[in-house]
């Protein structure tokens, strides 16, 4: 055998050696990339987490949301149907203010009135006041509609608009909202306890005290 022959069956030789070697670093490679593939399409597929729905959102809120009766004409569903003022009269809870409104001589005025927002006090807000006071209030006609008009903005305002909001009423005076959440506070002194009621023209936001503008 000549010195030709055994260097060609030398490199053949460890060329088959090195053949196996060739594979598996091939077949690790592959592995690899499929793995990675396979991981990035897993983080791709996990669902992220749902943003709380615009339903959810949209909902009253509040401890006192729990008197507002289930059914009927002073529900959520029932006050939705109607203008504002003849849903507060369907409502228990707001009847002293439905008084003041009708001394006052505003129920067309705020029914007919078009996307509102009314804080509105409860029959517990207006007894904070004593009663020599709210008497002589409810015997003033021209400042029983200054105070009511103080509880109305000219929108409808969300809950988010409420976090550090300030709004003009029609009253000309200024209505100043903080909070979170579920809860709110209105020209620093007044707490809502039942938030974002809808009615046909109106959002109501219901509240625990009066709101007195500044004279």
């Amino acid at each position: 055998m000549n010195t030709r022959h055994l260097r060609r069956v030398a490199v053949t030789v460890s060329a088959a050696a090195l053949l196996p070697f060739a594979l598996t670093a091939c077949s690790d490679d592959s592995g690899t990339s499929s793995s990675g593939a396979g991981a990035d399409k897993a983080a791709s597929s996990a669902p992220a987490e749902a943003p709380e729905s615009a339903a959810a959102m949209s909902k009253p809120f509040g401890p006192g949301c729990a008197s507002v009766p289930k059914e009927g004409a002073g529900s959520f569903e029932g006050m939705a149907q109607d203008p504002v003022a003849t849903a507060a009269s369907n409502n228990p809870a707001l009847s002293t203010l439905v008084t003041a409104v009708k001394q006052a001589g505003l129920v067309d005025t705020l029914n007919s009135a078009e996307n509102i927002t009314v804080f509105a006090p409860t029959n517990d807000a207006f007894a904070k006041i004593p009663k020599a006071d709210l008497d002589k209030l409810l015997a003033n006609k021209a400042e029983l509609t200054k105070v009511l008009t103080a509880h109305v903005v000219g929108e409808r305002l969300t809950p988010a608009q409420l976090e550090k909001g300030s709004f003009d009423t029609l009253a000309k005076t200024e209505l100043t909202t903080a909070g979170s959440g579920e809860q709110y506070t209105v020209n620093d002194s007044s707490k809502v306890v039942c938030g974002n009621v809808p009615t046909s023209n109106a959002t109501v936001y219901i509240v625990d005290t009066v709101l007195m503008p500044a004279a």
